[in-house]
């Protein structure tokens, strides 16, 4: 039997998931898990054969928990299950070397065949992700002082306070602001924030 453990903050997820591993036949599911920090001391103490981790949960970012858990024991399979749309956060997943890729929109009958590969020491991408990356365009390049701004304002804060915190005018925030807009190819608030969280760059436990 292979031991397998969940980790998800939606417990709707995380029985889905128990559902179709029971469905494979050999498979157990030795734990589940809703944060990054429990999923980390679980994986270690249970050491399970596959893990299915999501990609942004409370107190640890996904990408973190997997890196840990690697170092840590490199023969864990990881398979990462997420609601992310993002080709540059996608192929974050990927160049960090996961066993498997799933969206959570895809179809059970994938997903059962997706683990049945991992399962038998193979990776899988799931067919929408691979799509997703094949059509990935050119990746904006963003400043760090950009990246800073954009962070600030998606967490609703004014001119003025980012400026506060970073130590620059509001008029420098402003022209900040401007240029990450013409960058990313938007007029709008609204337009900037959704592509901040197409691209994985709100906080993640914010986020699916």
């Amino acid at each position: 039997m292979h031991r397998v453990v969940i980790a998800d903050d939606h417990e709707i997820v995380r029985k889905g998931l128990a559902e179709t591993l029971r469905s494979l036949g050999d498979c157990e599911i030795a734990g589940e898990a809703c944060d990054g920090l429990e999923t980390i001391a679980m994986a270690k103490a249970l050491e399970p054969h596959l893990l299915l981790l999501d990609a942004a949960m409370p107190y640890a970012r996904g990408i973190e928990v997997f890196s840990e858990i690697k170092r840590w024991n490199p023969k864990i399979m990881v398979a990462v299950v997420t609601g992310f749309t993002s080709a540059a956060t996608l192929a974050q997943w990927l160049d960090a070397g996961v066993d498997g890729l799933f969206l959570k929109s895809c179809e059970e009958l994938e997903l059962r065949k997706g683990l049945r590969t991992i399962l038998s020491g193979g990776q899988y991408i799931c067919e929408a992700s691979a799509r997703i990356l094949e059509q990935r365009p050119e990746a904006i390049q963003l400043t760090g002082r950009e990246r800073e701004v954009l962070a600030l304002i998606t967490n609703g804060l004014r001119n003025v306070e980012i400026g506060e915190r970073l130590c620059i005018s509001a008029k420098t925030v402003e022209k900040h602001r401007t240029s990450l807009m013409a960058k990313v190819g938007v007029q709008s608030l609204p337009a900037l924030l959704t592509f901040a969280l197409r691209e994985g760059l709100l906080d993640e436990h914010r986020q699916l």
